[in-house]
């Protein structure tokens, strides 16, 4: 055996081999487009090698040609698996550099698939044997070589050209190790293989290829490069092993369930606490419709269509909603998610990743709080009512004194001979008109003394307004306080509780009735105004009063009064009325100083999106 016959098997076995491997991992991994383009190129050095040492052994004209043809296809796939992989794998590179240089080495091929390759000999006049040191021999062909086999060599000269400048690009963005390693010996090995062949194509020089060695070079820098590469991943992934079990007994510790939702996959990966929450078993694969079909039915099209809104938007997504439990009881979940994805990536391949955690205590707290809330608010209520009482009691009065003088009249005409019947039916028609008076007065006293849940409903304010100011009527007129009443046209319906903003603003017209007892019949002005704007809805109650405590904030604080017979309750039920409504209730100075000048009173709330179409501009003064 001698050293030809021993390092050309031997290159073939190490390119096969590499090959195995990296189309292995290449298969296993996703992606693995950089290992199955090495194994590709490993591969066509494999046969590169076996052809080089068929060609050493060749005995005729006609086998040296025929093996030259096969050689020079191999040759064309290599710079082509070449060029591929330094365009997956350095991510950089002119690709219209690279595809040059494929198209320029193949298309001289085009000769090779003549019935006689001409690509390198136009013809073959003899082959002869060289022997070399000791004792191996190889086969040398003679003849006419064609010019033409340079431009083969100009398309290996553009792959040289496309991966340097590839890699000085990757050396500018950090990767210098890469650059060097891989960039560096493909480039040196490509010249050095490129230089040799074409010396012993244009019979310069009389010698075996060596561009199966030169390449295996190249495989080995390549091979070492992705190994590196390997084992960085499997230190990656130990330590974000590592990374997600701390961060699973952290956020197991603090009562969260941790999830990612891979949306390519339709699967989520739920942590321990995750799975716990919504009751699935530990090894249990779950799918995205497993886990929405565990929410509450009430809850579910809320939850989806924010989801789809967030994937859409690429936005964070927050919710809140019941899971049913399979032995049918309800849990309140809180939810905050993130998608992860590349800027350019499509919605099927985001992933979204977020942490759940149990509420339950918190809206059971809640619900406890409003419905003390709700209470008191109702005692509040009550408590105004029986301050007005008397106008209460006027309110009834009149219309039942105006029934009864016509009830009478209507006695009186009956007994006339003949009765005057049109007189009777006017007392009649006057009856049942004070009648429905009366019993308007009583349906608002029993709305405003009925205990209810917290409900909202789309409201007009204007009449809102116009509500209250009928119920407070006689207690205006019966103190002398003169009310101006400003409505905008056109206010935007509020969403909101009929019964506790009344009260709201009952409160505030009372208090401003109280603040100006000690003015003149003269210097009692009440001022109502509603304004709309920026998607709000403004309700301003100002009055002519007392004014304000330098620490306005005071004046909502739970006890703070100053009645001699008040609680100190009504501005903080109403400031926690209004909170629950989304809005906000302050007071100002309705002059330069915060007293003596009189107080304004502004409620603020949310406007709905479409318009009530309500509204008109008034100006009353009672």
């Amino acid at each position: 055996m001698t050293w030809i016959t021993f390092l050309w098997p031997m290159v073939t076995a190490a390119c096969i081999t590499m090959g195995l491997i990296h189309l292995w991992i290449g298969l296993r991994q996703t992606p693995g487009t950089a290992h199955k383009l090495f194994a590709l190129a490993a591969f066509a050095v494999a046969v590169f090698s076996v052809l080089e040492l068929a060609m050493i052994r060749a005995d005729s004209p006609a086998r040296f040609l025929e093996l030259q043809r096969w050689i020079d296809f191999v040759a064309g796939a290599l710079v082509a698996s070449l060029a591929a992989f330094v365009w997956v794998y350095f991510g950089t590179g002119r690709k219209w550099l690279a595809l040059l240089a494929v198209g320029v080495t193949c298309t001289p091929l085009i000769l090779d698939l003549l019935p006689v390759p001409k690509l390198i000999f136009l013809q073959i006049t003899a082959v002869r044997t060289v022997e070399t040191f000791g004792g191996a021999t190889y086969t040398v062909a003679e003849g006419i070589r064609n010019p033409w086999h340079a431009v083969f060599y100009m398309g290996v000269l553009l792959l040289v050209v496309f991966v340097a400048d590839a890699s000085v690009t990757l050396w500018r963005r950090g990767a210098r190790r890469r650059a060097v390693r891989v960039g560096g010996s493909i480039t040196f090995f490509l010249l050095v293989a490129g230089v040799q062949a074409a010396l012993v194509d244009g019979g310069v020089i009389n010698a075996p290829y060596i561009v199966s060695f030169c390449y295996l070079a190249i495989l080995m820098a390549m091979g070492v490069e992705l190994s590196d590469d390997l084992f960085r991943s499997v230190q990656l992934a130990q330590d974000l092993h590592e990374s997600e079990m701390r961060m699973e007994l952290a956020a197991d510790a603090a009562g969260v369930g941790v999830w990612i939702w891979s949306i390519q996959d339709n699967r989520i990966w739920g942590s321990e606490r995750w799975r716990r929450l919504f009751e699935f078993s530990p090894h249990e694969t779950v799918t995205y419709e497993q886990a929405v079909g565990r929410i509450h039915p009430d809850d579910r099209e809320p939850v989806e269509r924010g989801l789809q809104r967030a994937l859409a938007e690429r936005t964070d997504y927050a919710e809140e909603f019941r899971v049913m439990t399979p032995d049918s009881s309800e849990r309140w979940i809180g939810v905050r998610a993130r998608l992860s994805a590349q800027a350019n990536a499509t919605p099927a391949r985001m992933r979204m990743m977020g942490a759940a955690i149990d509420i339950t205590a918190r809206r059971q707290l809640e619900q406890r709080i409003e419905q003390q809330r709700n209470e008191l608010a109702h005692l509040s209520r009550i408590n105004m009512l029986s301050e007005l009482s008397g106008s209460l009691a006027h309110e009834l009065n009149q219309p039942l004194g105006i029934i009864l003088s016509n009830a009478q009249a209507a006695q009186r005409l009956i007994v006339q001979e003949p009765p005057d019947l049109a007189e009777v039916r006017d007392i009649l028609a006057d009856i049942v008109s004070e009648d429905e008076r009366a019993g308007e007065v009583i349906r608002r006293m029993r709305a405003m003394l009925k205990s209810g849940p917290f409900s909202l409903q789309p409201l007009a304010i204007n009449e809102t307004v116009e509500e209250v100011l009928r119920l407070v009527r006689s207690d205006l007129i019966s103190n002398g306080i003169a009310v101006h009443v400003t409505c905008a046209a056109s206010v935007p319906q509020v969403l909101g509780d009929p019964i506790q903003l009344q009260q709201v603003l009952l409160n505030l017209i009372l208090n401003a009735c109280d603040a100006m007892a000690a003015n003149s019949l003269e210097g009692r002005h009440l001022s109502i105004a509603t304004t709309h704007g920026k998607g709000c809805v403004r309700v301003s109650v100002a009055d002519t009063g007392c004014g304000l405590p330098a620490e306005i904030e005071r004046v909502f604080e739970p006890f703070h009064t100053t009645k001699k017979e008040g609680l100190g309750l009504g501005l903080s039920i109403c400031r926690s009325i209004v909170s629950a409504h989304n809005g906000r209730l302050w007071a100002q100075a309705r002059g330069a100083t915060a007293s003596g000048r009189g107080a304004t009173f502004c409620l603020e709330l949310p406007a709905m999106e479409r318009p009530s179409g309500e509204g008109r501009v008034a100006s009353d003064k009672s």
